[in-house]
This record gives structure tokens, sequence and C-alpha cells, in this order.
């Protein structure tokens, strides 16, 4: 039997300051691939090249990556500002509806970091654009050195930076079978009020939310504010998530092909 194809979203990027492309980090593919056990199709967060209906069609979930640009302000009623820039507002146009669908069609859907927070802008929840500004709560960007350069190493920058504390018998919980997890960290970006159907079941130490799930969705829908891709395959916590979010991937591609039948 054919692998589940699971779609992947797109990110804008502009090749040699003048070509527009739109690129997915390749540890997305390979965790979908690799530990999913899915065909990973990437499409473009372009509504003039991307037709819902038609992509719903042809995948059996969704993965909503991470991305440098940040869900516009507009989207949840906020003045946008240059400091906390670069946006991409294709992708919104694109990913807010395309939530939407995967949830009330019972698509599986699974996001990361941006896709997390626009999992809670779908429905109706806000973002604050540095997290590291509010009372209390850590610096959760990527490491830098002190000449503020990114820092080199990538096991450095993609190492687990904190806990986080997950709901007593909530999703993540029994999925994870722990209450407590240890997570990389880079964002600046981060929920600031929950959207309505958005069911916190993950805090970092310093508050921050970092694992939602869609109450009362038609399937799977799991957010997490960590970049889960990085490590799937060595590391336990982010291999069972792809895991879980492959098995429900293969379970709806089983049923779209039955009824084609």
């Amino acid at each position: 039997m054919a692998r589940p194809v699971i779609g992947v979203i797109g990110n804008a990027r502009l090749i040699d300051s003048r070509f527009p492309a739109q690129i997915v980090g390749e540890n997305n593919m390979r965790a979908v691939a690799a530990v999913a056990g899915a065909l990973p199709l990437m499409f473009a967060a372009v509504p003039a090249i991307t037709d819902l209906g038609d992509l719903l069609d042809t995948v059996d979930g969704v993965l909503l990556t991470g991305g440098r640009a940040n869900v516009h302000p507009a989207r949840f009623n906020t003045e946008p500002c240059a400091a906390h820039e670069p946006y991409d507002e294709d992708r919104d146009a694109v990913a807010l509806p395309l939530i939407e669908a995967c949830v009330a069609g019972g698509v599986p859907l699974f996001g990361i970091c941006r896709g997390f927070q626009e999992m809670n802008v779908a429905f109706g929840g806000s973002l604050h654009p540095e997290i590291r500004d509010l009372p209390g709560r850590l610096n959760h960007r990527m490491p830098r050195l002190a000449n503020g350069e990114i820092h080199p190493d990538l096991e450095l920058i993609f190492a687990d930076r904190h806990e986080v504390r997950l709901t007593p018998g909530g999703a993540f919980a029994r999925l994870l079978e722990r209450e407590t997890i240890r997570v990389n960290s880079l964002h600046g970006q981060g929920i600031l009020e929950p959207g309505g159907r958005i069911v916190v079941e993950g805090v970092a130490e310093d508050g921050t939310v970092e694992a939602i799930r869609v109450r009362d969705a038609a399937g799977f829908a799991l957010g997490v504010q960590w970049h889960a891709e990085h490590d799937p395959a060595t590391n336990p916590i982010n291999r069972t998530l792809f895991e879980a979010f492959g098995a429900a991937a293969a379970t709806r591609h089983r049923a779209r092909t039955a009824g084609r039948g």
C-alpha cells in the first residue's frame, strides 16, 4: 500500500534578494518521511497558487512548520511594528483557513513553532511579539554569540533549554506517558491569549504556553512551540509525536483509499 501523503507548508524567501521562492527546512521533510512514515509533499503558502480544496483532496495530513516570519498582527487585532518584521501575509492567508478546514474535516494537523502560533490565531487567539519582554519570562530565542551573531553550533542551538509541564491526563501526557518533558527553544513570538477552541496542555516553567490541542477536533490536531522536527529519530518525545501524527495520517489514507474502491 502506498504511504500516506503529508502536506508540508512552505515559507516565502527571496533568493539573491530578488527571486521569490518557497522553501521548507529539510528536517521537516525527513521527520515526515523517516519517522511519520509518510511521503512529504511541500505546498506553496501562496493563495494564488494553492487551492485548499484540491490540497485537502490530495493529502492525508498537514504539517505547519516553523518559519522566520511572524504572523501579521492584524490577524489578531494588533498594530504591526517594524521591529517585529518580517511578516508573511501570504502564508497567513493560506494557513489560517487551512487550519479550520483540517479541524472541521478530520485531516490530521500538526503545528510546530509558527504553525503552533497559527493554530491559536485561527481560533481567535492572540500572540505577543516578544515573549521575553513579558515580566518573569525567559528569553526563548535561539542562543547567540556575544556579538549578536547566531551561534554556529547547531547542536547547542537545538539543545533542550527548559522544562514543559503537561496537563495531567491530557492528550500530550497520555501520548508521551509523562507529565514533564524538556524541549528546545527558538522563538520570539508566543501565545498571549489562547483561542476559543485552543486547550493549553503544556506550559514552560515561566508560564509560556508550549503545547496545545484543538478542542472537539474531528481528528489529530496538536501543536508545539518547540522544534520537534529537529531530532525525532533520537529524541523520544519528538519521535512519539511524529509517529502519532503519521499513524493518524495512515488511518485517514486507508479510509480514503477504501472510499475510492
